[in-house]
């Protein structure tokens, strides 16, 4: 018959197990030999070992980053004996834009992914624009994670520069997103932190899913399983993964963008991450006031509904819908 003193003596053997367990691990987790307290490693000899980061919070208002962060973090946690090179996780590049829920950095009202790659001697923020591009020279892969603003949704999906599809449309395959849009190399800011990362020979690409100020877990878990997918990949996570789903592919060209022609309360009529034909309802505009229909919107072309307005209140050119067209 098993006791209290005995179940006592069982639970202090497991939790002693458990410590003894989280010593065998310790490694350089938080910050211990590498001195990065953003790193996870579990190994001595880091240098041979494959790297990949995860970057977030850019944007102070995009918080879909911080779970995605979490939970990868959470992930290796419970299983360390699994990770055999370097995740270092930046969950808030912007973290006074994150404290305030802004897109750009207090006081300032500048956007600091448009200040990349920085510079050593310029400015206080390009300074440390600079600072973030130096600890992330030497990544295998940097993976940026966006959400999209507080009026419409996404759902997840990578963006690459076409400039750069060549080598890093392999590892967006293995992402596990419903989209991979590829930007034409004249649509894409230069100064963004992926695009600078990439020119000075960094392999980056850009995920965006949900909206701003706000945590869409569903999406959130399907990214990670995609980061573990890749990490398997390069062979920096042992562990079992889920094989990703095969994404829809389309260019810049093969787009449609649907805006808003007057002002109103817009009411969606489709589903979001919905495939449409030529002519079918996305969305209504209304008059709250006088009860009247003030505007029709209808697809323009066949293909899938990626984005959609999830805030009500529009003004004639107001982004409401995209479609991806021309899928591979």
């Amino acid at each position: 018959m098993e006791t209290g003193a005995s179940r006592g003596l069982v639970r202090g053997a497991r939790e002693r197990e458990m410590h003894d367990r989280d010593n065998r691990f310790a490694g350089t987790a938080g910050g211990g030999a590498s001195g990065h307290p953003n790193r996870l490693c579990y190994k001595e000899d880091i240098k041979s070992l494959g790297r990949v980061a995860i970057v977030s919070g850019t944007h102070g208002d995009e918080l879909e980053g911080q779970y995605i962060c979490y939970e990868v973090a959470r992930r290796i946690s419970r299983n360390p004996e699994n990770l055999a090179g370097v995740v270092d996780i930046y969950p808030a590049l912007n973290p006074l834009g994150v404290d305030l829920a802004s897109k750009v950095l207090p006081v300032t009202g500048m956007d600091m992914n448009r200040m990349f790659p920085g510079d050593r001697e310029g400015s206080a923020m390009e300074r440390i624009a600079a600072a973030v591009v130096d600890d992330l020279i030497g990544t295998d892969l940097c993976i940026d994670v966006h959400s999209s603003d507080i009026f419409v949704q996404e759902i997840p999906q990578v963006r690459l520069n076409e400039e750069f599809a060549g080598r890093m449309l392999p590892f967006a395959k293995l992402m596990n997103v419903d989209v991979i849009w590829m930007n034409a190399t004249a649509t894409v800011h230069e100064a963004t932190l992926a695009h600078s990362l990439n020119i000075m020979g960094v392999p980056t690409m850009v995920v965006e899913l949900g909206q701003g100020n706000s945590i869409h877990m569903t999406y959130g878990n399907q990214v990670v399983d995609g980061i573990f997918n890749v990490m398997h990949e390069m062979g920096i996570w042992t562990g079992e993964v889920r094989p990703p789903q095969q994404p829809a592919i389309s260019s810049d060209g093969k787009v449609e963008f649907i805006r808003s022609e007057t002002d109103g309360i817009f009411l969606p009529r489709s589903k979001h991450n919905h495939f449409v034909n030529v002519g079918e309802p996305i969305g209504e505009i209304v008059d709250p006031m006088t009860g009247q229909l003030k505007s029709r919107i209808t697809a323009g072309r066949d293909g899938l509904l990626f984005t959609l307005r999830n805030y009500p209140v529009v003004y004639e050119g107001d982004l409401l819908a995209r479609i991806l067209t021309g899928i591979m």
